[in-house]
């Protein structure tokens, strides 16, 4: 014990600093670690944020419940669109118009053929010839771009202006 207790004595300068250094060292590491958790704290109340409970496995769950609402509810709206796609098909995309004088004794152009047509260039094109005493409106239907009904210049080029347009 005397030898112990010598060496101490001898090096007590020394061991005192070495405990001081480590004394430093340690106060170091803990501030740190203060530091670390203090981030961690915050991430973690930000995390918890607006949640009833504080346990992360019940966000966790409630966050899963939520994207696989989420999911379904895209599933249907992507249902939707696609039916809203196919319904577009079938509804007036395409409409070309012209206005003609049909009699040269006449002063203005009062006659017109307009096309209709949807997505697949069916429908219809309505003329409309206006004439002193009377006027007379004529239907043609157009089955993929063309009618098995001879068409005037004006309903081809009521046809040609309605295919032309550019359908997004």
């Amino acid at each position: 014990m005397e030898l112990i207790f010598s060496i101490f004595t001898d090096y007590i300068t020394e061991i005192v600093i070495v405990m001081s250094l480590l004394n430093f060292i340690l106060l170091l590491l803990f501030i740190i670690s203060r530091i670390k958790i203090s981030s961690i704290t915050k991430k973690y109340d930000r995390l918890v944020q607006g949640s009833t409970t504080h346990s992360l496995e019940s966000i966790l769950f409630e966050h899963i419940e939520e994207i696989r609402s989420t999911k379904e509810e895209i599933a249907e709206i992507k249902k939707r669109c696609e039916n809203l796609d196919d319904r577009l098909q079938f509804c007036l995309q395409r409409i070309g118009f012209i206005r003609y004088n049909a009699f040269n004794d006449m002063g203005s152009d009062l006659s017109f053929s307009v096309a209709l047509l949807d997505d697949k260039l069916n429908g219809f094109i309505i003329t409309s010839i206006y004439g002193r005493n009377e006027s007379k409106t004529y239907a043609k239907p157009v089955v993929k771009g063309d009618s098995n009904y001879p068409l005037s210049v004006e309903e081809i080029q009521a046809l040609d202006r309605a295919k032309k347009q550019i359908v997004s």
